[in-house]
């Protein structure tokens, strides 16, 4: 055990026995009988208090060793006997005693560590000690009272804990330093045999014949060992004093003349005294004049930040102004924008409708057409009949009035041949009229031919562009594989590298983030489609943080981007947190808002899509059957605006539009996927082009064969044409003949007879068509009324949503420029907030520099002084009088070294 403090022995209130210390080794043996017999007395005297502290009153054990409650003991004031069977924790108490006041595991024999003392399947181990503390020698009876506690905590690691507490229970120390106090106050030796001996300790002294051993044991039990060290520490310090007091014998002499040289010099500089008086009053003055100046400074700061802060109230009112604004814009566009999709939903309606009826028309108009085309041609060959019963007959006459005079024989050949010239020319007008109707047929054919094949042209110029917008996509989603940047665009990462640049050479306040798709990851990706129909052209766009930064990124878009293929610039106050949406946010059980369903790598990108696109209110539903039924069978969810489904799919409350988008194109995760499906749809394209190039060349050849039939047609018609001319002038020669030849006047009667019943038969066949003909033309205009009707229907639709689109167009300007108005006062009220933020933060560091000074000027001068001089003045006077005082100090000396 440590030996006692030193200070206790020479401590006059102390009342621990002091260690005898004899001078004369060498005093008469009557002498030691008289000490011995009054330090027998004295002893005998100090038993009653000496013995009221450092008894153990009471142990208790928990999870100690193999028990776990043992105890409390209570322990009487004499001499006590622990009894009992084997293993019923006799030992276990003296082991705990040394443990609990400090001792080491190896002293007691029982162990080498203390996490051996923890009972088997516990963590910890707790030993309780309680020491009496009362008479003259108790230790901090004001802290601890008449009992001292002893806690002591072992941990299953091996560490241990003390908490030393008072009688009441109250906790007073937690060092080790306070028992080991305590224990030297007491003078507890632990490891000391004497006080404490175990069984082990006890078998060792008693089995041990060693001389010099028993001697050692001795030495320390009695503590002469500790009084030897003792006694030598005393003499060496004795030693050292002796030398210092000659040492200071020598230099006082010295001192006392330098004390009577400072003395003159001294009463030689007194009127010093009265300039440093000077001076510690202009200190004390300086010191409250800080102060003052200080106040001033704070009070224009208070009176602005009240200003400001009614002008913060002024903002509030704006801002209210401009919401109450916004709002109504906002209920006027969804109002006209509703008018405007049921007009327009009516004029769909209406579309089929009228394509309907004007088939009908062009049908009916074409039945017409074709009507007049026959009725003419009857009209035609009623004429041409005319003709030839006028001829017949004149010819009759003529013959008969010069049948007298022809011989028979020659009428009868002329007869003849005029008739064989008239049956070629009955069958070359029949030829006629049938090519006509070949011209007609191959004309009806190339029209139909051109018509599919402009058609097919266009479909194939259509699906050209088709083919190389998918090989552009393709070739961007196979370098998106080495940079998913350029799925954006092949020129984003040179875009996005000037933008870098620019904002290195300071061109930005705030580096311009985007595309915005580049920092959207979606959770689910059978949503993808949804989300992009959803963002549309956002996940182009571009976020900056103001309008200076927003010209500078449209300079750079105009050097990289091709004229019309700009992405969008949103001008948004950059923040670094994401906004609290919670209370307008949209919030279902089953299905997540785009927000929720996003991983959105920045917070201004969230902030940005939540102020343009509002994806905290829009539902993502996979099933459009369940989409509906969600937002059109009731009210849709509280919160929610609109929603889309896993096809592209949009739905509203009472309105449903089918995606534009087949395909995902910028945000899918599966990039191969994507590239297949790409290459077969580019396959499949190529062989549709095939296939319609391969009907091209099939109609520009039936084309041109039918172009050749009724060129071949057309020039036939012409020879007929000729030969009809040649036999109607040979006719006409034969009839016209000087000569008078018989004619057989009953053949040309018969003729007559005969054109005159086909006269009668094209007639009714004339009447019939032209009743036919007026039936068409009833439909017709019966088809045109209704067509016209459906127009001017149309039209009249078109003319409502006209001046509705201008409405809602308006609305739109009025809504956009509401925003703009509530925005710019959102920024100027959030600017002003910052501003007052600024000034009272200057204002709490103005005041808490004015409290420390305050402070450093109570210290100076605890009372306040009011001071009319600056502080400039004040610290110029104050300079002269130091400078003054020092030239005195280097003339006669320092004041405070002469004093000393």
């Amino acid at each position: 055990m440590g030996k006692r403090k030193e200070e206790s022995i020479s401590k006059p209130g102390s009342h621990k026995r002091q260690r005898q210390e004899y001078t004369d080794e060498h005093s008469n043996e009557s002498n030691d009988e008289e000490n011995s017999q009054s330090s027998a007395d004295s002893n005998f005297s100090l038993l009653s208090t000496v013995g009221e502290v450092g008894i153990i009153e009471s142990i208790q054990l928990k999870n100690f060793m193999c028990h776990s409650m043992l105890g409390p003991f209570q322990f009487g004031s004499n001499l006590n006997f622990v009894v009992g069977n084997n293993g019923s924790g006799k030992s276990s108490v003296l082991t705990a005693l040394i443990v609990g006041l400090g001792g080491k595991a190896t002293a007691t024999n029982r162990g080498s560590s203390l996490k051996m003392f923890v009972r088997d399947g516990e963590t910890s181990a707790d030993i309780t000690i309680t020491l009496r503390n009362q008479g003259r020698d108790a230790f901090k009876p004001e802290a601890y009272g008449d009992s001292i506690i002893v806690n002591q905590h072992i941990n299953l690691d091996g560490s241990r804990s003390y908490r030393l507490k008072s009688k009441s229970g109250t906790l007073i120390s937690s060092k080790k330093e306070e028992l080991v106090g305590i224990l030297d106050h007491f003078n507890i030796q632990v490891d000391n045999p004497v006080s404490v001996l175990t069984q082990e300790m006890s078998k060792n002294f008693l089995q041990s014949k060693n001389e010099g051993d028993k001697y050692k044991f001795f030495m320390k039990a009695t503590q002469l060992e500790q009084m030897k060290e003792d006694y030598s520490s005393i003499m060496k310090t004795k030693e050292n004093t002796c030398n210092q007091i000659e040492q200071g014998v020598e230099h006082l002499q010295e001192l006392k003349r330098l004390y009577c040289e400072k003395k003159e010099r001294y009463k030689s500089i007194g009127f010093v005294n009265d300039m440093r008086s000077h001076l510690e009053d202009l200190k004390h003055k300086m010191a409250w004049a800080v102060v003052g100046e200080m106040e001033k400074e704070i009070q224009p700061i208070k009176e602005g930040i009240r200003a400001e802060e009614g002008d913060a109230k002024k903002f509030v009112r704006k801002l209210e102004e401009c919401q109450v604004k916004v709002t109504e814009a906002e209920e006027k566009y969804k109002a006209i924008q509703d008018k405007l999709i049921k007009a327009s939903e009516e004029a769909q309606a209406l579309h089929p409708q009228c394509v309907s009826l004007k088939a009908d028309m062009q049908a009916r108009r074409k039945a017409v057409h074709e009507a007049e085309v026959l009725y003419n041609r009857f009209k035609t060959e009623l004429k041409r009949l005319g003709k030839d019963d006028e001829q017949l007959h004149k010819r009759i006459e003529e013959l008969k009035s010069s049948a007298n005079q022809v011989s028979e024989p020659e009428r009868m050949e002329r007869q003849r041949k005029v008739a064989h010239l008239r049956e070629q020319l009955k069958a070359f007008h029949d030829e006629e009229m049938m090519i006509d109707q070949q011209v007609d047929q191959f004309q009806q054919a190339i029209y139909k031919c051109k018509e599919e094949h402009v058609r097919l042209r266009r479909e194939d110029f259509d699906a050209k562009q088709a083919l190389d917008a998918k090989q552009k996509q393709l070739r961007e989603l196979r370098d998106s594989k080495t940079n998913t940047l350029k799925r954006f665009g092949p020129h984003i990462p040179a875009f996005l590298e000037a933008v870098e640049s620019a904002y290195r050479g300071s061109h930005f306040k705030h580096k311009p983030i985007g595309p915005l798709g580049a920092f959207i990851h979606l959770k689910d990706a059978e949503l993808t489609l949804a989300v992009e129909s959803c963002l549309k052209s956002l996940v182009h766009a571009f976020c900056c943080d103001n309008h200076s930064d927003e010209r500078n990124l449209q300079l750079l878009m105009s050097r990289h981007y091709p004229h019309g293929l700009r992405p969008q610039i949103i001008v948004n106050k950059f923040q670094s947190t994401v906004y609290d949406v919670r209370h307008r946010a949209v919030h279902h059980p089953e299905f997540p808002s785009v927000l929720t369903a996003l991983e959105i790598d920045h917070a201004v990108v969230a902030n940005c899509l939540i102020d343009v696109r509002g994806i905290e209110r829009i539902l993502l539903i996979k099933s459009n059957v369940k989409a509906r039924e969600v937002m059109q069978r009731s009210q849709p969810p509280k919160n929610c605006r609109e929603a889309f489904t896993a096809e592209g799919d949009q739905v509203f409350h009472r309105r449903y539009y089918s995606s534009d988008y087949p395909r995902p194109k910028f945000l899918s995760k599966d990039v191969e996927a994507e590239i297949s499906h790409l290459e077969k749809e580019i396959e499949n394209r190529k062989a549709q082009m095939t296939a319609s190039q391969q009907r091209l060349h099939s109609i520009e050849k039936e084309i041109r064969q039918n172009e050749g039939h009724l060129h071949g047609h057309r020039q036939h018609q012409k020879e007929i044409q000729i030969k009809k001319r040649t036999i109607n002038a040979e006719i006409a020669d034969l009839e016209n003949m000087e000569e008078h030849q018989s004619v057989d006047i009953r053949t040309l009667e018969d003729e007559a007879e005969e054109n005159k019943g086909k006269m009668e038969s094209v007639r009714k066949d004339m009447q019939q068509q032209s009743i036919k003909m007026e039936e068409l033309k009833n439909i017709l205009q019966v088809a045109e009324k209704k067509f016209e009707e459906m127009k001017e229907k149309i039209h009249q639709v078109e003319e409502i949503a006209g001046p509705i689109k201008d409405e809602l167009n308006q609305a739109d300007t009025e809504l956009e420029s509401s925003k703009r108005r509530l925005q710019h006062y959102e920024d100027k009220q959030k600017e002003h907030l910052a501003c007052i933020k600024r000034h009272k933060e200057l204002l709490a560091a103005k005041e808490k520099e004015l409290e420390e000074k305050i402070a450093q000027a109570r210290q100076i001068y605890p009372e306040r002084l009011e001071v009319s001089r600056t502080v400039k003045s004040l610290d110029a006077e104050m300079n002269r009088l130091r400078e003054t005082i020092n030239s005195e100090n280097d003339r006669h000396g320092n004041r405070e070294e002469i004093v000393q």
